[in-house]
């Protein structure tokens, strides 16, 4: 079924005087946005507009109470020149569930996956080309009722963007395992991808990048004992040529990259297991030769190896190479430019020729 989602284009021109392989993401923004309002209890007059500035009202509830989630996923080019995207649904059903815990509405999720296309659609020439890079798609909701008060907000907008994204990281990440601050705890908001989770991360994060290191490994909230997520990706180790990853459990985000990279490893012969993973078990794999390999998995950064992890006065060492991480994203970056076959049904073509 096929929304109306009006559309108001004024394409600028100005992606022919960016390289827009070599643009850090977030930093450039294309033409337009998707934008859809909610109030009187629906979803009302989705459409396109030129990317502009949104007026918010001082009281606008999610400044003061919090009321904002968001999604990330990316286009890429494929055959032809046809605009790609990876698994859109699991992005809508995860907005949703990001929703529900926020006490927000669902936002109907065959209008997410229209809205993401037509935007794309229309703003394709800033689709970058080389492997590795894509455009990056900010789908978010955030509550804009005028309202001081402790209550859901019962008037929201949501609104997808997008930024051309080179490679995230060059080279192999260093992590520092935190010990003093949290990311989430069980029965809190780390399930959900609230962009109050992330606020909490900033200073904690900072301080790791002062050491030396490029972002935190997250541990457990009463513990800090098991491994939970990175600050922008999930986490993968291979010990004596298994894969473990932390399991959901509550309070770790239910990433698509990370899901996607369970069936890779799956399907290409390897044991992955997602259960509590302790840094006592990652310190003992370290110290009898059998940790073997570390990598990152998300949206934004792709497979990001990992070199170092700091944890308390150790420096856990991992190899100059990570062969099944560079190997899980050669076959990613493959699936999502139809360089190979899509055998998991994941890569969704846009027609850049449909009218909504």
């Amino acid at each position: 079924m096929l929304h109306h989602i009006t559309e108001t284009i004024s394409h600028s021109g100005r992606e022919q005087h960016i390289d827009l392989n070599t643009s850090v993401m977030g930093t450039v923004f294309t033409d337009h946005m998707f934008i859809c309002d909610y109030e009187d209890g629906q979803w009302k007059n989705p459409r396109i507009e030129p990317l502009a500035t949104i007026a918010t009202h001082p009281a606008a509830m999610a400044l003061h109470y919090g009321q904002a989630i968001f999604e990330g996923l990316k286009a890429t080019l494929g055959k032809d020149d046809t605009p790609l995207l990876f698994r859109p649904e699991q992005n809508a059903k995860r907005l949703n569930f990001s929703a529900d815990r926020m006490g927000m509405p669902a936002f109907p999720e065959e209008l997410f996956v229209e809205g993401l296309k037509r935007l794309v659609a229309v703003d394709k020439e800033w689709i970058p080309s080389n492997e590795g890079t894509a455009l990056y798609l900010r789908p978010f909701m955030y509550a804009d009722e005028a309202f001081i008060g402790m209550r859901a907000a019962t008037k929201y907008k949501f609104i997808i963007f997008a930024s051309p994204s080179g490679p995230f990281f060059s080279k192999p990440i260093k992590l520092w395992a935190e010990t003093q601050y949290i990311r989430a705890a069980n029965g809190g908001t780390g399930e959900a991808k609230a962009a109050g989770n992330y606020a909490a991360a900033i200073r904690p994060t900072e301080i790791a990048k002062s050491k030396g290191y490029d972002q935190v490994l997250w541990l457990d909230a009463r513990d800090f004992e098991y491994v939970q997520e990175v600050g922008t990706m999930n986490i993968f180790f291979k010990i004596a040529g298994k894969f473990i990853t932390p399991n959901l459990g509550g309070s770790v985000l239910n990433g698509i990259t990370r899901l996607s990279v369970i069936d890779l490893l799956r399907d290409k012969g390897f044991d992955v297991t997602e259960r509590p993973v302790s840094m006592k078990e990652i310190v003992e794999a370290f110290e009898n030769g059998t940790l073997e390999e570390a990598f990152g998995a998300g949206t934004a950064v792709s497979i990001a190896p990992v070199e170092e992890i700091g944890y308390k006065d150790l420096k856990i060492k991992f190899p100059a190479e990570a062969p099944v991480g560079k190997d899980v994203k050669s076959t990613l970056d493959a699936i999502k430019m139809q360089k190979m076959e899509d055998k998991f049904g994941w890569i969704v073509a846009v027609d850049s020729t449909v009218k909504a």
